[in-house]
This record gives C-alpha cells, sequence and structure tokens, in this order.
C-alpha cells in the first residue's frame, strides 16, 4: 500500500490537546444539529404555522436544507483549509455557527428560520475539518486510535441531541434551545482559539478544483470506496427512522410507552458503537483497515436481516445493540485508510468530501427506508439495508484486493 502521508514531528501531548478540544467541538456541533430536529415543529407551530400539513411540510424542509448545503459546501471549506490551514476554518465554522444558532432564536417567521438553517448549512465545517487537523498531526500507528475516538463525538452528539433540546425546552422554553446551543459554540471557538495548535504547511501544489483533486490523489479508486463505503453505512443508519416507531407499534403489545421504546431501539446502536469504536479503532490500527472494514460490513449486513422477523420490541433491540458494534469500526477504519493514502494537502478537501458522503446517506437513507415500507412492507427495509451492506462488502474486497492492508 501506498503511504503518502507525512509526520509533521508534532508532539504526542500536542495532538492529543487537539483532539480533546476537537471532540468537544464536534459533539457540540453536531449535538447542536441534531436537537433541533424535535423541536422544530414545535418552533413552526410557535410562528405561526397551525395547520398540521404546513407544520409538517416546513419541518421537512428546514431541518433537510442544512444538510443539503452541507453537502455542496463544506468541499469548500476543505479547499479553503488545506491552502490557508485548518485552524482558520474551525475558528470561522465555529463562530458563525454560534452567531447565527443564537439569531436562529430570535427568528419572526418561518421564512427567517429557513432563512438562517440555509446559512448553518453553508457554515457547517467544523467537523471534518476536525477530522482533517487529527489526521494530519497524528502518526500512523496512533491513527485509527485517535479518529475512533473522534468518532465517537459525532455519535455521543446525534444521540444525546433530541433529549437535550427536549429537556431545555421543558425547563426554559423554546427559543433557549437556540441560545443554549449557541453559547456552547462559542464555548467551543474559545477552546479551539486558545487550546488549538497548528504547524500549517502551505504547499504550492494544492489543487484549486475537484478535478485536480483527483487527478492528484495516488489511489483515487481506493478514495471512492471509501466515499461509498461511508455512503453506506448512513444509509444503513437511517434507513429505520422513519419506519421505526410503526414497527415497535406492531410488535408491541403494550402502546403505553411506544415513544420511549422506539427512541431507545433507534439509539441503543449508537450508544454500543461510542463504547466499541475507540477499540475498533485501535484494532484497525493493529491488524490493517480493509479487515476492519469487511468484517463490519459483513457482519452488519448479516444482522440486519433477523430484525426483519423479530417477534417483540427487545428482539430488535437486541439486534440493533449488535449492529452497532459490528459496524463501529467502520468510521475509523475508513478515516485511517483515507489519512494514510491521502497526501497531508489534500486531507480538508478529502474529509469533507467524506461528510458530504455522510450527508447525502443520511438524506437517501430517510427516504429508501419511507419508500420501501411504503411499497414492500416495514421488514423488508432490513433486507434491502442488508443487501446494500453486503454488495458494498463484496465491492471493498474486489476494490482493495492489493492496496488495503
Amino acid at each position: 500500500m501506498l503511504d503518502v502521508s507525512k509526520k509533521k514531528g508534532i508532539p504526542m501531548n500536542v495532538w492529543k490537546r487537539n483532539l480533546i478540544v476537537c471532540w468537544f467541538g464536534t459533539f457540540v456541533t453536531v449535538l447542536g444539529l441534531s436537537q433541533i430536529a424535535p423541536v422544530l415543529p414545535l418552533y413552526i407551530k410557535q410562528l405561526g404555522i397551525q395547520d398540521t400539513s404546513a407544520v409538517e411540510q416546513f419541518s421537512g424542509i428546514s431541518f433537510g436544507i442544512t444538510f443539503i448545503v452541507a453537502a455542496f459546501f463544506t468541499p469548500i471549506w476543505g479547499f479553503i483549509g488545506d491552502r490557508y490551514g485548518r485552524k482558520l476554518i474551525l475558528l470561522i465554522s465555529s463562530l458563525g455557527m454560534a452567531i447565527i444558532t443564537f439569531l436562529t432564536g430570535f427568528a419572526e417567521n418561518v421564512a427567517q428560520l429557513i432563512v438562517f438553517r440555509l446559512l448553518i448549512g453553508f457554515i457547517t465545517g467544523y467537523s471534518p475539518t476536525c477530522t482533517a487537523l487529527i489526521a494530519a498531526q497524528t502518526d500512523n500507528d496512533h491513527a485509527g486510535w485517535s479518529l475512533g475516538i473522534l468518532s465517537t463525538a459525532f455519535l455521543a452528539g446525534s444521540l444525546l441531541g433530541p433529549m437535550v433540546g427536549g429537556f431545555i425546552v421543558e425547563k426554559l422554553g423554546m427559543q433557549y434551545v437556540f441560545f443554549v446551543t449557541g453559547c456552547l459554540l462559542l464555548i467551543s471557538f474559545t477552546a479551539t482559539l486558545v487550546f488549538v495548535k497548528e504547524k500549517f504547511i502551505r504547499y504550492d501544489e494544492i489543487p484549486h478544483n475537484l478535478k485536480d483533486v483527483f487527478k492528484s490523489i495516488p489511489e483515487v479508486g481506493l478514495t471512492i470506496t471509501m466515499f461509498t463505503t461511508f455512503f453506506t453505512l448512513q444509509l444503513a443508519l437511517n434507513t429505520i427512522e422513519p419506519i421505526v416507531t410503526v414497527y415497535i407499534t406492531e410488535l408491541s403489545s403494550n402502546l403505553s410507552h411506544i415513544a420511549l421504546i422506539a427512541g431507545l431501539t433507534f439509539s441503543i446502536s449508537g450508544m454500543s458503537s461510542i463504547i466499541a469504536a475507540p477499540w475498533m479503532g485501535r484494532l484497525s490500527d493493529k491488524v490493517g483497515s480493509k479487515k476492519i472494514i469487511l468484517i463490519s460490513l459483513f457482519a452488519g449486513g448479516i444482522i440486519f436481516i433477523p430484525q426483519a422477523i423479530v417477534c417483540n420490541p427487545w428482539q430488535l433491540m437486541a439486534l440493533r445493540f449488535l449492529v452497532g458494534i459490528a459496524i463501529a469500526g467502520l468510521p475509523p477504519a475508513i478515516n485511517a485508510c483515507i489519512k494514510r493514502i491521502t497526501p497531508n494537502t489534500h486531507l480538508g478537501i478529502i474529509f469533507s468530501l467524506m461528510l458530504s458522503a455522510q450527508n447525502l446517506g443520511i438524506f437517501f437513507g430517510s427516504i429508501l427506508g419511507g419508500q420501501v415500507a411504503a411499497y414492500c412492507g416495514i421488514r423488508s427495509v432490513f433486507y434491502v439495508t442488508s443487501a446494500f451492506m453486503l454488495l458494498n462488502a463484496f465491492w471493498v474486497y474486489c476494490r482493495t484486493e492489493t492496496k488495503l492492508v
């Protein structure tokens, strides 16, 4: 395997401190984005929209527009970070999101809310830039472990966000969701400004467009394979989201705690991934990224199948827990692979494109789950998701047979 990474001479205590700050910043960013989802319909009603169908329509638009815009604009921040320094992008993104999120609490109508959500998508470059910074500063022997730790910030933020948002609404009021998140992002900006250290070296050979990027990457086919795998991971995680409550209702004889059981069922895979991800990342450093990626895809694909034939919610919950463990190795192994095959001059744009693949996976996963359930039945969703993961495993095996170790 071609290893194009270069050691920068960054002391371990420096990149570990950067890892801590980036973990907190990524956690806060994802927490802020995810806690908005359950609050948006209530906030839209507060802004004067009372018709139920209109509330649902505007909720979908205002939530989805952030991820669609981010999918297209995040690579721009990656380009800028590779050219002028990644700490600069961390500061711009965290401060910009802090200001826009805080102002969202003052929205007077739905149009203003949608504009603020669009701006959040435009400025969201913190998470992939953190990944690029840590990848660039960490030696290959610790890459899987450090990127595994960083991936838990995304998982933890996604899990805790809806719960934190609901708690703030109940105790403080609707607008304070945005105020509290804005303040946390401001703390992230301050911590980044004070504690993150970067010895940035600007290279003349940095490409100016995506065509030049892919021309200058030594293993462009393998890079695209990793993008596809990350897309498939997010697709698999989000196919169940639109149908989990309905499926739990179908499986349960007691309907008094459906919402709670559905929430636990959806979140439990993330909880087990948080536990397993650092260990799987360290394991990928020892045995190689390919083995972890293949095992994770194959095991995840197999475990999705019995979810279609469970008899009660607790069986489904147990299988979702196992899925979380099975796929926990994918983010650190994929990121470690990208780090090893990508020049340091390209890390920002490549990890930004990875986030774009993630956002598209979230978007299309939710659509796929709902459409398959509507036309083929809820249980078919698990078979289709399993097929995607197993096909991806076969593709990874064929495309990386001699290149990825």
